[in-house]
């Protein structure tokens, strides 16, 4: 009896670069689950996270438990999008050590979007959202500190999407 696993596919971009909409779009696929890491974040810890520390702290915990499961859904041929932000060489480890585990193909889809593209739909975000807080400049810059492309010496499997 052959067995298939599913495929892993991570998301790396700038703050606003679409993300989650493209992981929206690609859990439209058959066979295909999401599981979004600020859902999971809201739900769990409804207090909030009003700090850099507070996120490390509340998404190490996440990721804990939500490990696992993604190793066993690859497993049982179940494909999974993970909106977690594969922004820095740490998480994609970790998250390619995921499709490993599972034996299990992965897809990195790098969205290589420039900053003002990414600033205008943050701020168009905004708009449609009054009541949240709007994010200047400095927290713009700040949320994208940490961002780092892909390289080639990752040796990943990457699928590049522009504007």
């Amino acid at each position: 009896m052959t067995t298939h696993t599913g495929t892993l596919h991570l998301l790396c971009g700038k703050a606003a670069s679409g993300k989650s909409c493209l992981a929206k779009t690609l859990a439209e696929a058959p066979g295909t689950v999401l599981l979004a890491e600020e859902q999971w974040l809201v739900e769990l810890f409804p207090w909030g996270i009003s700090t850099a520390d507070d996120y490390l702290l509340y998404a190490r915990r996440v990721r804990k438990v939500m490990g696992p499961h993604v190793v066993g859904l690859l497993r049982a041929g179940t494909s999974v999008v993970l909106d977690i932000p594969a922004n820095t060489l740490a998480d994609r480890r970790w998250l390619i050590d995921l499709a490993e585990q599972a034996g299990a193909p992965h897809c990195l889809h790098f969205l290589d979007i420039d900053a003002a593209t990414c600033r205008n739909r943050l701020l168009a975000r905004h708009a449609l959202a009054p009541l949240a807080a709007t994010l200047d400049p400095a927290g713009y810059e700040a949320l994208n500190r940490y961002f780092v492309a892909p390289r080639p010496e990752e040796r990943l499997q990457v699928q590049r999407h522009c504007a």
